[in-house]
């Protein structure tokens, strides 16, 4: 019996992994011995008995700093992005709480990610430094506010609590620790002094002036009055709070900008860094986490020190920056098939969004037929490449944005490549068919985008888009089948009507984009589907 119980001991050890068995006291186990030269990505590595060499330390902190560097950049983007977008404001005009529309709408004039050209946009970058902000919301509106990260604060409008009846909203800035309201407001909090209120609002019968009315007359944004409106007598007779008087609501500067030529995009070069560095100085340091704010430190950003890279440093981050570049375009046009995008088997239509949802982390909530939401269990870790890729190419960020409700808020399929996975060609034709009963109560459109800018594409059309609504451009005209084809070229194909087609530059490539407005079940349950962008022989 004994002899058995050794003969399985010595069996079970056989199958322990070479690092758990015991030594003896005279042997050195191989997996922990540095061998004098080791062969690796970064070249050649030189040890004496385990001590690295001069060169070899110079490699290794090269690697470290460029591998810092880059993971910054793709962490940190959603940050550059954020005040680029102020920045962009500042550059016509609009100072931080005013608002920034386009009355007619977005064109291809302006640079901005990914936006459209089918609702009024109304920005704004709001200054919180002073103390807790107002924004009265219009009625009829959606939209979001983030901090200067694309964090989350709160939504508005109609994915909002105002559920698109409009409502006043106070924005409370990081440390703040004086009165609020008991009532009458929605109240969030930020952890950066600035926010970006981003909103949009949809046309009335193909006109967007009753909505741009609409917007002028209502959207105000104000300082919060402690101990005004919102707070009751009774809470002043306990002493923490004095009565006052809120003083007249000033008047909202707006600053139209429809067909005008502003970049609100970050730079893709060393500049880059410097516009980071930017924001970690205009913000509180506990405003993005510990994780990225190490990034940053060890590449010299830090919260109160100026950013003075040496050559050295210059040159590895603007190396980082070139690599990081590319990440965001590798992910956007040619996401590994394991990362799972494709929104139908085998497809080009994609999006990075139902990965980890808006939080990058876990897909968002199942909807059940009783009008419930089911939560899926947390993953606890990020999607990377998701996030990476989302803010390369888009803006702001919102659980409305990704979500499986039908008939509320919008989604999207995201198309960089034809049929045979081929990029498109702006000197080329190309062809799209939606069948009948494309799932979007309110309207669907496509809009085409210069893969350099990730903005509109710019071409003698101005609105580069097509889609069911007859303004900016005639709506598309669907055949006797009820399908509908949308063609992509650079001139227009002969029988095909204007509203059918979107003009590309033979000089440039570019990507697009389906977006449905109130998108309906067949979309969800996939019962719809588009067909591939096929190139036109």
């Amino acid at each position: 019996m004994k002899r058995i119980s050794a003969a399985l001991f010595v069996c079970a050890g056989l199958a322990l992994p070479p690092w758990a068995l015991a030594q003896s006291p005279s042997t050195m186990p191989p997996f922990l011995i540095t061998p004098d030269k080791v062969e690796t990505s970064i070249g050649t590595l030189t040890f004496k008995d385990g001590a690295p060499s001069v060169e070899t330390a110079s490699k290794v902190y090269d690697t470290l700093d460029f591998t810092r560097a880059l993971n910054a950049y793709n962490n940190s983007f959603r940050g550059a992005s954020a005040y680029a977008l102020g920045k962009g404001f500042q550059s016509i005009g609009a100072e931080d709480n005013s608002i920034v529309i386009f009355p007619t709408l977005m064109d291809s004039s302006s640079l901005f990610l990914t936006a459209n050209a089918d609702t009024v946009y109304y920005l704004g970058v709001i200054n919180l430094s002073k103390g807790p902000m107002v924004v009265e919301q219009p009625p009829m509106g959606l939209g979001t506010i983030n901090d200067m990260w694309f964090s989350w604060i709160i939504d508005i409008g109609f994915p909002g609590p105002d559920r698109g009846e409009g409502g006043k909203y106070l924005i409370v800035p990081p440390g703040y620790d004086g009165p609020l309201p008991e009532g009458g407001f929605y109240v969030a909090r930020s952890k950066t002094n600035r926010v970006l209120y981003a909103a949009r609002a949809f046309l009335v019968n193909n006109d967007p002036k009753p909505a741009v009315d609409n917007i002028k007359k209502h959207l105000k944004v104000y300082p919060y009055t402690p101990g005004g409106v919102g707070t009751s007598i009774a809470t002043a007779l306990e002493g923490t709070v004095a009565l006052r008087k809120n003083p007249p609501v000033p008047e909202t500067k707006f600053v139209e900008a429809s067909g005008k030529a502003f970049n609100t995009i970050p730079p893709g070069d060393f500049g880059f860094f410097e516009m980071i560095n930017a924001n970690v100085q205009q913000e509180p340091a506990t405003s993005y986490d510990v994780e990225l704010a190490g990034q940053l430190a060890a590449i010299g950003i830090v919260k109160g020190k100026p950013f003075a890279p040496d050559a050295r440093m210059k040159k590895i981050l603007t190396d980082a920056a070139a690599v990081g570049n590319a990440t965001g375009r590798v992910l956007n046009w040619r996401p590994a098939e394991s990362l799972a995008w494709s929104y139908y088997p085998g497809s080009a239509w994609a999006s990075m969004l139902w990965q980890g949802g808006a939080n990058f982390e876990t897909p968002p909530p199942l909807f059940t037929k009783e009008g419930l939401f089911k939560p899926l269990p947390p993953t606890g870790a990020r999607t990377l490449d998701s996030r990476t890729a989302f803010y390369y190419g888009y803006t702001l960020d919102s659980p409305g944005m990704i979500m499986r409700i039908p008939d509320v808020g919008s989604q999207y399929l995201m198309g960089f490549l034809d049929k045979d996975k081929n990029a498109f060609d702006g000197a080329k034709t190309y062809k799209t068919t939606l069948p009948k009963g494309i799932p979007a109560r309110a309207f669907w459109s496509f809009t085409v985008y210069d893969n350099q800018t990730r903005s509109m594409l710019q071409t003698p059309q101005r609105f580069p888009r097509a889609g069911s609504q007859s303004y900016p451009s005639p709506a598309a005209e669907a055949a006797a089948d009820g399908s509908t084809t949308i063609y992509f070229g650079p001139t227009q194909p002969a029988g095909v009507s204007r509203g059918n087609w979107i003009q590309t530059d033979p000089k440039k490539g570019w990507f697009t984009i389906l977006r449905l407005y109130s998108p309906l079940e067949s979309f969800f349950d996939k019962s719809w589907r588009p067909s591939e962008v096929e190139r036109v022989q």
